[in-house]
């Protein structure tokens, strides 16, 4: 393992820097801070998923003890709707207040804002407030929403649709299918998932009259979005007078992306009253207004071309980014990593009342995967050919620079080949198949279940996602500052929640400029301090905000070869920057070491003319197209014929996530996913009672997230291909996990399941009482 003082750390295992902090409870997160004359928010929320707002009476919540102020809906006058961040042709845009004005449309939809003196006046007035309530039908059923005679939920949205959106060519597609030797039919249901990150969402706002000034610390992936959303569309004040700070922040998985409610409600607020206002969600407010993910129902077809409908739930309003995610980041990756004839993907986006639906972990990417190796291998068992050999039948074959799918998108590199084989050689697959079989003949049900997968990430450039509905660039900045002790301190527009940010990024300064690992230090997550960037989310850190890093680096050096040649009595053209030092090409020994060029540029004594002192430089890295991770995962499971029980037995991994900086955080951040792809699979769900529109699923004793003791050991393994899009060669590694699990574990089931006569499972998550009512409908048919 490399030491904190080797200066070539790129690519080495090295023990986070971040960790200490945390571990030993000195970290710094929102609900920390304390200020003078804080006050404190509760929300009043509508228990109901749908209903008219007839009268809210604040009288008696306003008597209370310590009570400093409460606002409805109908008090934030000159307060617009929360934007929808991605708009796509003829979308219906319904208005989203920031606290209900009339109509409440889903459970937790807020509807008055209670301030106090303390956390427990604030939560006791709140029960006080009373609010006469007309309830109206409720519709939470993705399926069902837009049906004839289902409750209308907005006016400007008729049937619920809030989209219909098409990619690929139906015509093809239809051709291809008359000579199809087999063609397999499903219906695949994405069920609905809840974030849960570790740390809850939490806001401080805090106004200061003098100056105008407004600070608000929040947990946010993106802080600069927030400030530019919050601002310019919400509140109507100017951008420059709003500092958004983003500290430590305890997880996100995609659901501190978006401008919510809450942090904008206390930034309106605190400039009503004066004073700081804290709001810290618990656990059940986040499970009820936390933006959920997937939510998918599929009708596909697969022949020697595939054909997918879906609908796509996308709760009571348009969450930041939630027309993208089952459009362009879902639609485009169903070429995956096959050869493909022709796709065809119709998508229709519908409103339920239900909490609003958007990115969560792998945003589109999952949801593609898992509806293509479900078809997959449906089709190979109608063709009874093994799973894996119809895989390797069809991969695209191994390139470098580019493959033009069928569905917009051109990958970058890819050989899907080598990992699927070195993902079978882990496995020893002929091994397994044989126990499996083995084990069959004593009457267990063992099952193989394989996922090749692609991701797309860095999405980009801007132009491009302009056109396709995107309400922002998505480039990353880096600002590098030189100190005059040759020390460099590195402000990002990146955010890390969890990605360890400020250790991948110290190992690429170091790294580029030979500098001891501690003499670099990270700012992130500070709109008043960082150049404008677009934050942390789809697996974009290090190949867009490490790629702006590496370009201020390269300005440095050579705004530093100039200065070094001058020290030199050289040409700049001659000098080069080895090992930590500028010198003479040629004459290693004639050489400038960093810190004396570094302490030049800010005492330019003997300096060139006309060059500007200090050493510091900016840059804005606006990738030329996505990044392409992929791999091939694999799990062995046992079924429990008596009780439905699933036991993951192995699980096998290996990814290609281009160039790695630091192999122990990917690592980290694969078994992260896989937990939460299993999860998937396996155990979680929200679920919503039809009648009502009340979430069951609403706290950790009914949503079953996946115990340490519920997942085995992984074995993972890497191949290496390179993306030529971003000179460091880095696709990106967050998400591959969560991609590739939920289907792997689905087909193992499925699988072990097969000698039964079982060939598909409509829903997941896979658990008991599914998967037994499943054996038992088989035995029954028999």
């Amino acid at each position: 393992m490399a030491t904190a003082t080797d200066t070539r750390l790129f690519g080495k295992s090295i023990k986070r820097r971040e960790d200490p902090r945390f571990i030993t409870g000195r970290g710094n997160y929102t609900d920390d801070l304390k200020l003078p004359g804080m006050t404190y928010a509760t929300f009043v929320r509508s228990p109901h998923a749908h209903a008219k707002i007839r009268k809210i009476d604040i009288t008696r919540a306003k008597a209370h003890p310590g009570v400093v102020a409460i606002f409805t809906g109908k008090d934030l006058t000159g307060v617009n709707s929360l934007p929808c961040g991605w708009l796509l042709p003829e979308l219906k845009v319904p208005p989203h207040p920031p606290l209900a004005v009339d109509t409440a449309r889903y459970v937790g939809d807020p509807v008055a804002v209670v301030i106090a003196e303390s956390q427990d006046a604030a939560l006791d007035a709140a029960e006080k407030v009373k609010v006469d309530w007309e309830i109206r039908p409720a519709v939470t059923a993705t399926a069902k929403a837009a049906d004839k005679g289902a409750a209308q939920i907005h006016e400007v949205a008729p049937g619920n649709v809030a989209f219909k959106w098409q990619i690929g060519d139906a015509a093809a597609v239809d051709e291809a299918f008359k000579s199809a030797a087999v063609i397999v039919k499903k219906r695949i249901v994405n069920q609905r998932l809840v974030a849960n990150a570790m740390e809850p969402r939490a806001c401080v706002a805090r106004f200061e009259p003098a100056t105008g000034d407004l600070t608000l610390w929040v947990t946010s992936q993106n802080p600069h979005v927030h400030r530019l959303l919050m601002t310019a569309f919400v509140l109507g004040i100017p951008e420059h007078k709003v500092r958004v700070i983003a500290p430590d922040v305890g997880g996100g998985f995609g659901s501190k992306i978006f401008l919510y409610n809450e942090e904008t409600v206390c930034s309106w607020a605190t400039r009503q009253i004066k004073r700081p206002i804290r709001w810290t969600s618990t656990r059940r407010e986040a499970f009820q207004t936390d933006a959920h993910g997937r939510d998918h129902v599929t009708e596909a077809e697969l022949g020697l071309s595939g054909d997918g409908k879906i609908l796509a739930n996308l709760g009571a309003y348009l969450s930041t980014f939630a027309p993208a995610v089952p459009t362009y980041l879902y639609g485009t990756l169903l070429n995956g990593v096959y050869e493909m004839g022709a796709i065809h993907c119709d998508v229709t986006g519908v409103f339920t009342t239900t909490t609003p639906v958007d990115a969560y972990r792998g945003a589109g990417r999952p949801e593609a995967a898992y509806l293509l190796e479900r078809m997959i291998e449906a089709g190979a068992t109608a063709l009874k050919v093994d799973v894996a050999e119809i895989r390797k039948k069809n991969f695209i074959p191994k390139f470098e620079h580019g493959y033009q799918t069928k569905v917009a998108l051109t990958y970058d590199s890819g050989n899907y080949a080598a990992a699927f084989d070195k993902l079978l050689s882990m496995l020893d697959y002929r091994k397994v198949r044989s126990d499996q079989e083995a084990a069959r003949k004593q009457g267990k049900l063992i099952g193989v279940g394989f996922s090749t997968y692609i991701e797309a990430c860095s999405i980009a450039p801007s132009k491009v996602v302009g056109s396709l509905g995107a309400q922002a660039g998505l480039y990353e900045s880096a600002i590098v500052r030189v100190h005059p002790t040759g020390k460099v301190t590195v402000f990002t527009g990146s955010h890390s929640h969890g990605q360890g940010h400020e250790t991948t990024f110290s190992q690429l300064v170091a790294d580029h400029l030979s500098i001891p690992i501690d003499d670099v230090e990270i700012v992130h997550g500070d709109t008043g301090a960082i150049a404008f960037g677009m934050g942390t989310y789809g697996s974009r850190s290090a190949s867009v905000g490490g790629t702006a890093i590496a370009m201020s680096i390269a300005k440095i050096k050579e705004k530093g070869k100039k200065i070094a040649a001058h020290l030199l009595e050289a040409s700049p053209g001659d000098m080069e920057y080895v090992n930590g030092q500028f010198q003479v090409k040629g004459f290693p020994g004639k050489a400038v070491p960093f810190g004396q060029v570094a302490l030049t540029a800010y005492v330019p004594h003997k300096y060139p003319e006309g060059l500007e002192p200090g050493l510091e430089e900016t840059s804005f890295y606006d990738p030329s197209n996505f990044c392409f991770p992929f791999g091939a995962h694999a799990c062995v499971v046992e079924v429990d014929r008596d009780t439905g029980h699933v036991k993951v037995l192995r699980y096998v991994a290996v990814d290609d996530v281009g160039t790695v900086i630091n192999p122990m955080i990917v690592d980290g951040m694969v078994h992260g996913g896989i937990a939460q792809g299993v999860g998937q699979a396996l155990w979680e769900g929200a679920v919503y009672e039809d009648g009502s529109g009340q979430l069951v699923t609403g706290t950790m004793m009914d949503y079953a997230l996946p115990k340490a003791d519920m997942l085995p050991m992984y074995e993972t393994e890497r191949t290496v291909t390179p993306t030529p899009v971003n000179p460091l060669g880095v696709k990106g590694a967050g998400e591959t996990g969560t991609i590739a699990a939920t289907p792997a574990v689905v087909n193992a089931v499925v699988d072990a399941l097969r000698p039964l006569g079982v060939d598909h499972i409509e829903t997941m998550p896979l658990t008991p009482e599914r998967v037994w009512k499943i054996i038992q409908a088989a035995k029954a048919g028999r």
